[in-house]
């Protein structure tokens, strides 16, 4: 018996899988995209595109990408791709996945979906008018701790979870003062858009997309104004004498639906002891779930909690691991060849630039305010204390 991708006896391959014809748009974090699919036998890269042709050349070299484009506009009218991925500056997400959903492409979108969310409602729109797939890349789901979490919680290990924090804390990781990054206008906020909104995406995943209700938080630009907080290396350039316009370091206090809570926090440059570690603790009244990732370590960083008996236990699983980019590309070249539901989907992206709106909203304003329902034109609304 011939095996998929084997061949007979002319020579000719036999029962090889379709490959999803795909153009990445962006060649700085579009890196992590060619990684990612590099792993799928079912994925085919046909083109890139990126202002900086000659990091998109060295790419192309790379991966064996056939078609390089400096617009991507030219890459967006290529009949031959299918589907794109968008890698490219913030402010620039709308306007590129609305003209890949117009040209009738599939589309993933690199984390944050739109700067807000009256904007992140338009990409939706325009995928359900295409009948496209549409993605967000919250590639941190890919791992396998906090894969291993959600089932946990999904088949009640933890019982009735009431309480989460999530963090990503670097000490000095600002990625390049002066530069888009920085830029109100081109960024849309600081860590808590940058940062904050991966492991935000992780705890509501987790805990099956709860329904946020009021949000208190307060952010602070103390170290960023001061040229404090680059990172460390030369990983990212300085562009010296702009001006710092976004939050170094953000705290939200989220409430839900039946009662939980979560405490959110997330900085690009602060005075502690985290390196760049990011995490998510549960508490739930049968048990509670620690993942703690130091310097973007996968295994080593998780840990459940129970009793035996009345004697309090400590459970370290052994873990892989994973190229997350790999594992979320897999669900969206699955949903758009099989028809698989997506996920991370473009609703649950809308979602999450709704709650980090609101929590800027309330650290604006001093106090707390109510998100509003996912059907309503409003990101968030001034609100008291009441429900």
């Amino acid at each position: 018996m011939l095996r998929p991708g084997s061949k007979g006896s002319e020579g000719a391959a036999v029962d090889e899988p379709r490959k999803l014809k795909i153009g990445i748009i962006g060649c700085g974090v579009g890196i992590l995209h060619l990684q990612g699919f590099a792993e799928n036998p079912r994925a085919d890269v046909v083109a890139i595109a990126g202002l900086d042709q000659d990091r998109c050349h060295d790419l192309a070299k790379q991966f064996n990408v056939p078609r390089i484009y400096r617009e991507y506009q030219e890459l967006i009218a290529d009949p031959d791709v299918e589907a794109v991925t968008v890698a490219v500056p913030n402010i620039l997400h709308v306007p590129v996945a609305l003209a890949a959903l117009e040209a009738g492409k599939h589309v993933m979108v690199e984390k944050p979906l739109a700067p807000t969310a009256e904007e992140g409602q338009r990409i939706i729109d325009a995928a359900r008018e295409a009948n496209r797939v549409l993605g967000v890349v919250f590639n941190r789901r890919g791992r396998q701790d906090v894969q291993l979490v959600k089932r946990e919680v999904e088949r009640g290990a933890l019982g009735e979870v009431y309480h989460a924090r999530a963090f990503w804390m670097r000490r000095s990781g600002i990625p390049g003062l002066g530069t888009w990054f920085t830029s109100k206008g081109m960024a849309g906020g600081g860590p808590l858009i940058d940062l904050g909104i991966h492991v935000l995406d992780l705890a509501l995943w987790v805990l099956g997309n709860p329904v946020a209700r009021r949000v208190s938080a307060a952010t602070y630009a103390e170290l960023g104004p001061q040229g404090r907080g680059q990172w460390q290396g030369g990983r990212f350039k300085i562009v010296p004498g702009e001006t710092y316009e976004v939050e170094d370091f953000a705290t939200a206090f989220i409430r839900f639906d039946g009662g939980l809570t979560l405490q959110l926090d997330a900085s690009w440059a602060a005075y502690t002891g985290h390196g760049d570690d990011f995490g998510l603790a549960l508490l739930g009244d049968n048990g509670g779930a620690e993942i703690h990732a130091r310097d973007y370590a996968q295994t080593g960083t998780l840990r459940f909690f129970g009793e035996i008996d009345g004697v309090p236990t400590v459970t370290e699983p052994r873990l892989l691991e994973r190229h997350g980019h790999g594992e979320v590309f897999r669900g969206f070249i699955e949903s758009v060849l099989d028809g698989t539901p997506m996920s991370p989907s473009g609703e649950e992206g809308l979602d999450r630039v709704r709650l980090i709106q609101a929590i800027y909203r309330s650290a604006e304003l001093g106090r707390e305010v109510e998100v509003e329902a996912p059907d309503s034109p409003a990101a968030a609304t001034e609100g008291g204390s009441s429900a």
